[in-house]
């Protein structure tokens, strides 16, 4: 981990907090970066037009009783990671190559646009019950890393740097 993958996995806590999703626990931020640089964004949250759960006062899969992980067709909310590539399509950006960061494990549907998108990287925070994504990322050769194992990593790195300086 670098201090770009800190910097990109914060941005998708501030993307988070513009869902409209009804549910807490359930805002998730994407970030799309090439180069360094933030291509697009995207946060979970209704279709243009289309009231949110938000205004609506209530979930439609707590009303179902729709299990997570599950019935990804029955939400109003189009997921983060698909409305940032969608940004990207809409705007002409190129993104094949590209890291995309995000608050919660990508969906097997997102995973499915991810690897289509030509996206390399995805960084994550939070699991999500969904271990055919995972299974599709790594057939696809896409780098899938969750950010608390990149933490990990570097303060190894830190504490080996430090034995060898003494």
């Amino acid at each position: 981990m670098d201090k770009w993958d800190k910097r990109f996995m914060e941005l998708t806590e501030t993307v988070a907090g513009w869902s409209s999703c009804f549910q807490e626990n359930r805002h998730v931020g994407a970030v799309i970066v090439l180069g360094k640089r933030v291509m697009t964004t995207g946060y979970n949250g209704a279709p243009a037009g289309i009231t949110s759960c938000v205004e609506k006062g209530e979930c439609l899969r707590r009303k179902l009783n729709i299990p997570s992980g599950t019935r990804h067709e029955m939400c109003y909310a189009v997921h983060a990671e698909q409305n940032a590539i969608i940004q990207a399509a809409r705007l002409g950006i190129k993104i094949e190559g590209a890291t995309l960061y995000c608050t919660h494990q990508p969906c097997v549907i997102c995973a499915k646009m991810i690897i289509n998108a030509g996206i390399s990287r995805v960084v994550y925070k939070e699991g999500y019950p969904d271990e055919f994504s995972l299974q599709l990322f790594a057939e696809a050769n896409v780098l899938i890393q969750k950010y608390e194992d990149l933490e990990k990593e570097l303060t190894i790195e830190k504490s080996s740097k430090k034995e060898k300086e003494l």
